[in-house]
């Protein structure tokens, strides 16, 4: 560790670097102590966004700071002790006990957020929950639970927005999926609720499981597979596993599942409702249109024929809106409803949303993070219509564990294959994969930028794009990796 970076330990930014450190960490000790262990330089941690001041992180705040001054303090009692006394020992020891408080009062911090977590916040959680699962067991309301390794908070809005046409709808809001927020959104149901819609969070195993047994699903809508979380769950079948312990729960009945996911068809049962860019029992799609203004298509079975647009866009989405249309229809929409109700989709924040940038088209895919989410963006790059520069830019995938070479080397190819005139890449540790994935394909003739300065990137991308320009920006890379 250099001169420069000693320095900043002392400096009054340390604190809020700290504070920082533990809310992008959502407020782990586990995961914020393995991030101030392997931190080399504080100046550069936050890099890409900036602390919250939350009263909760004000509170936090105040803690470090008094308990960095009370070392300060006690240092210099030390000293001034030593100096009275002639005591040659309090007076060499005072330096270290000065010197040593920005590492200490980092360490400690964790002290009251545990014990915070351990007395207040488990127990009153619990209780919660608990008292939610009477909640939901005891609800008349059809209750369709959302699970998956992506596109879930899509898929909830979407199924929302359509069954709200002709029902009382309520859904957990955001990407609150988890048993607290679950908890919470039981504690604000009237009863009168026709619909209940749940996403569930999966993060390690069990989890999935466990949301089953509180929340009481009587539907089950299974997004996708793909590596996600596998820091918890190891494995891919591990996660695989635990998802599918939601149609375990409905013993297969009344379950959805995505069946463009190459990754679910060795957990696929027979009984499942197999949805798609084609169609969902025996409901056909044709006549498909995509666009940066949304995605249209006509919907058939026999003789009803739907004419569907949203302002979606993208081939992956027609699934999810077949999906919603089909399942309106099942409980009791009308024709007319449900086409309203596609009609009134749009893109959610950060998830293939697009607008316009001095006369260039971006489409913020920044949530998504992925690889299913990379081959629907790098497809949707190359079926939308030409443009003067196609663009493309990430910074990789995140937690993908023992996956991640393969995962983003497979990444690489699919950019490649859209055959974007630039890409970009943030400098990080899945850098170098991407890029070898992107050179395995020879038929890439693009330009290759490894951008070293991911926010100043980000915040002036106004100066790099130009008129006609379509750029599909792809996931987050958090400050807490490397």
């Amino acid at each position: 560790m250099n001169l420069r970076r000693i320095v900043y330990l002392y400096t009054p930014k340390f604190p809020r670097t700290v504070i920082y450190m533990l809310q992008t960490s959502e407020y782990s000790s586990n995961a914020y102590l393995k991030w101030l262990w392997r931190t080399q330089d504080f100046s550069l941690v936050q890099h890409r966004k900036t602390l919250k001041l939350t009263k909760y992180a004000r509170l936090l705040l105040f803690l470090l700071s008094g308990g960095m001054l009370i070392e300060i303090a006690a240092g210099i009692a030390l000293i001034v002790a030593g100096i009275i006394t002639g005591n040659i020992w309090l007076w060499s020891f005072a330096p270290a006990v000065i010197l040593a408080y920005p590492i200490i009062a980092s360490h400690l911090i964790v002290l009251p957020l545990e014990a915070g977590r351990l007395l207040v916040v488990k127990p009153k959680s619990k209780k919660k929950i608990r008292h939610s699962e009477s909640v939901f067991a005891g609800h008349p309301a059809i209750k369709i639970a959302v699970a998956g390794s992506y596109g879930k908070t899509t898929m909830k809005e979407v199924l929302k927005t359509v069954l709200s046409q002709g029902l009382k709808v309520a859904a957990t809001s955001a990407n609150h999926n988890v048993p607290i927020e679950h908890a919470k959104f039981a504690a604000n149901l009237s009863g009168e609720e026709e619909v209940l819609i749940i996403e569930y969070g999966e993060g390690a195993p069990e989890d999935v499981a466990n949301f089953a047994r509180v929340t009481h699903p009587t539907h089950a809508v299974i997004t996708g597979l793909a590596p996600a979380h596998l820091d918890r769950y190891k494995t891919l079948d591990a996660a695989a596993k635990d998802i599918f312990s939601l149609a375990a729960y409905l013993h297969s009945q009344n379950v959805y599942v995505n069946g463009e996911s190459a990754a679910m068809k060795p957990y696929l049962h027979r009984e499942y409702m197999s949805y798609g860019a084609n169609g969902l029992d025996g409901w056909k799609v044709e006549n498909a249109n995509l666009g940066i203004s949304g995605t249209s298509f006509s919907l058939h079975k026999d003789k009803i024929n739907l004419q569907l647009h949203s302002r979606l866009i993208g081939r992956h989405q027609i699934g999810t809106l077949v999906l919603a249309a089909v399942l309106g229809l099942k409980l009791g929409l009308s024709a007319k409803q449900v086409e309203a109700g596609v009609a009134a989709t749009e893109p959610f924040e950060h998830r293939m949303q697009p607008y316009e940038l001095n006369g260039a088209w971006i489409i913020d895919d920044t949530y998504n993070g992925n690889i299913e989410g990379i081959k629907a963006g790098t497809e949707l790059l190359s079926e939308l219509p030409a443009a003067k520069r196609k663009i493309y830019v990430t910074p990789g995938l995140v937690d993908q564990g023992g996956e991640t070479e393969k995962v983003h080397r497979q990444m690489g190819k699919y950019i490649a294959k859209a055959k974007p005139d630039i890409v970009v890449l943030m400098n990080n540790s899945v850098c170098g994969y991407i890029k070898a994935g992107i050179n395995a394909e020879k038929n890439f003739t693009g330009e290759l930028i490894i951008e070293n300065d991911p926010l100043k990137f980000y915040t002036s991308l106004d100066q790099f794009v130009a008129k006609g320009d379509l750029v599909v920006m792809q996931n987050d890379w958090p400050d807490n990796y490397s």
